[in-house]
């Protein structure tokens, strides 16, 4: 019989491996033991992980197994014994998991990428929550650049996270950790959370699909919001379906949270298995203004371009659109500076944070009396914005203007250097953290050398469910989650 590793190879993702473990192929202990394995046996190299709760972990996989074993034995409601019908299912039961270090699990510290001796969280997010009563089990919590700053994984707290396809690369961030362990194939998904691009920017550079859901559709509590409103927790899987399985679990809202998007129209899974109507999808190269040199780079240009013309094979319409971004920029970036002086304001000891992180912090103090303000324009960024939306349904764009930089590459020494590298490398996704609207990054070929890149789907208010049904229609041509590192690109650009 093969080891539970061989069983649970880097292709399969949560869906699988919950029918799996639901028909009694294999144990929830085997799988969460060959997941630690993996995250022990890379960590010296890949290092995605801040914190791994090993002991923890296997109790609760053994728990798992025991209602798995309980489940089986239960006829469903259809008389015929299947679990899927059972009351009380619990999708994930048994499936490890892993969550990026911003986020509160209960008796594991909260460092969010920053040095010092913090305390145990003594309660979990409501996120956690729900993974929880979904049957996951978290195996740890991955690494994120401190206070989730900059589009890569590196910091004087854990060293330097690096990217599986190629590991003088970076994974991105800042959820770098949370995507390097599911492109590695150490967990099968993770969630990490998007304030600028955190899930898109590393789902591109290492493979994945990462979804950025409506703000709102994910709980932010126990607070009312991440980042002023900037900030959402989202999926980073390999499959379009396994990321919409997530937020379904996922989603919903509570009284404490500021925005309290409606129900979809249909399950985010159900989206996922039927193709989308016809569409007219806007194809947007140009980036929003930044103040700072960009260039998109000739093999990500081509990407995106080839991403086009599969979406005009699979029926739809493509047309150059230019949303009128305009300065969105000054709404973005009291917001995003007054987020890091909070964070800062948590840390045991300020003086150990990085001398970038307390200038954006002090930043943070200066801009907060405009805090107002910038809620007060974002209904009218809205409406301006949204008017692309008369003419389209969605729109495609590059995630990235570069392919992966190497380790270090972005990490400067001052914010003006670091500031110039990272807007050069990742102008794209932040307006609709903005916005507060969705957005999906899909795999969109690798570059000669083997690296990957990534193109976005991005729609109005409340359009998950459309960005889901179409990116599963192209992963259906494209396949993309049947390659992983270590092979050359059957799309090299």
């Amino acid at each position: 019989m093969p080891s539970a590793a061989d069983r649970n190879g880097p292709l399969e993702g949560i869906r699988t491996l919950a029918a799996r473990l639901a028909s009694g192929e294999m144990t929830s202990r085997e799988l969460v033991e060959a997941a630690l394995a993996r995250t022990a046996a890379t960590q010296a190299t890949l290092n995605a992980f801040r914190w791994v709760r090993a002991e923890a972990a296997l109790t609760e996989a053994e728990a798992a197994d025991v209602a798995l074993a309980a489940r089986r034995g239960r006829p469903g409601r259809d008389g015929r014994g299947g679990w899927w019908s059972t009351p009380g299912w619990r999708p994930l039961l048994g499936v490890p998991i892993a969550i990026k270090d911003d986020t509160d699990l209960t008796g594991t510290p909260t460092a969010f990428g920053a040095m010092g001796e913090f305390p145990p969280a003594v309660r979990d997010s409501e996120m956690v929550r729900r993974l929880k009563a979904a049957g996951a089990i978290i195996i740890g919590k991955t690494n994120t650049p401190e206070f989730g700053q900059w589009p890569f994984t590196e910091g004087q707290a854990f060293g330097v996270t690096r990217n599986p396809w190629d590991l003088d690369y970076s994974p991105g961030g800042s959820s770098g950790g949370a995507a390097a362990a599911v492109a590695a194939g150490l967990v099968p998904a993770a969630i990490g959370s998007d304030g600028a691009g955190s899930v898109r920017i590393p789902a591109a550079w290492t493979h994945l699909v990462g979804i950025k859901p409506q703000r709102g559709r994910i709980s932010s509590a126990p607070v009312r919001e991440q980042f002023n409103g900037l900030t959402v927790y989202g999926p980073l899987t390999r499959t379009v379906a396994d990321g919409a399985l997530l937020l379904d679990v996922l989603s919903g809202s509570l009284p404490i949270d500021r925005a309290r998007p409606p129900a979809p129209a249909e399950p985010f899974l159900t989206a996922a298995g039927h193709p989308p109507p016809r569409l007219r999808i806007g194809l947007s190269l140009h980036h929003p203004y930044s103040g700072m040199p960009v260039a998109l780079d000739p093999a990500v240009r081509a990407a995106v371009e080839r991403m086009a013309e599969i979406l005009a094979r699979c029926g739809h319409d493509i047309v150059p659109v230019e949303p009128p971004y305009g300065l969105l920029g000054t709404i973005f970036l009291p917001r995003s500076m007054d987020g890091i002086r909070d964070w800062a304001g948590r840390v045991p000891d300020p003086t150990l944070l990085d001398p970038r992180t307390m200038a954006n912090a002090r930043t943070g103090r200066m801009l907060r009396p405009f805090l107002p303000l910038t809620r007060a324009a974002e209904p009218l960024a809205r409406l301006n914005i949204g008017r692309v939306f008369r003419r389209v349904d969605v729109i495609l764009a590059p995630t990235t203007a570069t392919p992966p930089p190497r380790v270090g590459e972005l990490n400067r020494e001052s914010n003006w250097a670091t500031d110039q590298a990272i807007v050069a490398a990742c102008p794209y996704t932040w307006p609709w953290n903005v916005l507060g609207w969705p957005a999906v990054n899909v795999p969109a070929g690798r570059t000669a050398a083997g690296l990957p890149v990534g193109a976005q789907l991005m729609g109005p208010a409340n359009s998950e469910t459309l960005l889901i049904s179409l990116a599963a229609q192209v992963e259906d041509s494209e396949r993309w989650h049947l390659h992983q590192p270590g092979e050359r690109s059957a799309h090299a650009i």
